[in-house]
């Protein structure tokens, strides 16, 4: 009996805090599809580098077509574990979560495009393709250990 009033009460609870919230606009989401613009890690010491970036969905690069087939099963276990359950000795196992933080990378940078920077002959470092990793699973929030 304890618990069906426990969930009584925390049922009464969620509905009073949906009451407090309102719909967000589809002018603000169209907002939230231009990306935010964020200082990312620099090239080098002293050449900040600040570029307008979005958080695309992984399993929409999949249904797109952006992540292939051959690497569906890097792109979950990355979905599922993250980058860190990967076995460093694995030279196959690398390269493939390479290609599809790439591909995320591709997909998160929308000014300057990866294309525009690898126009002039740069390529991201490391660091900066994991905090873009980072900031489209996470969002903001995974951005304070970049920082």
């Amino acid at each position: 009996m304890g618990k069906a009033r426990n969930y009584n009460n925390n049922q009464h609870s969620n509905t009073q805090n949906v009451q407090k919230l309102s719909v967000t606009s589809l002018r603000e989401l169209e907002t939230y599809k231009d990306g935010k613009i964020i200082e990312l890690p620099p090239f080098a010491e002293g050449q900040p580098f600040v570029a307008k970036i979005k958080r695309p969905s992984m399993l929409a690069l999949v249904k797109e077509g952006k992540i292939p087939n051959s690497l569906l099963t890097s792109a979950n276990s990355i979905f599922q574990n993250g980058v860190g359950s990967y076995d460093s000795e694995d030279k196959e196992a690398l390269k493939e979560l390479f290609d599809v933080i790439d591909i995320i990378c591709d997909a998160s940078l929308v000014e300057p495009t990866l294309q525009e920077i690898k126009d002039v002959g740069l390529s991201l470092t490391d660091e900066q393709m994991m905090f873009l990793f980072s900031y489209t699973q996470n969002g903001v929030k995974a951005l304070d250990s970049f920082r």
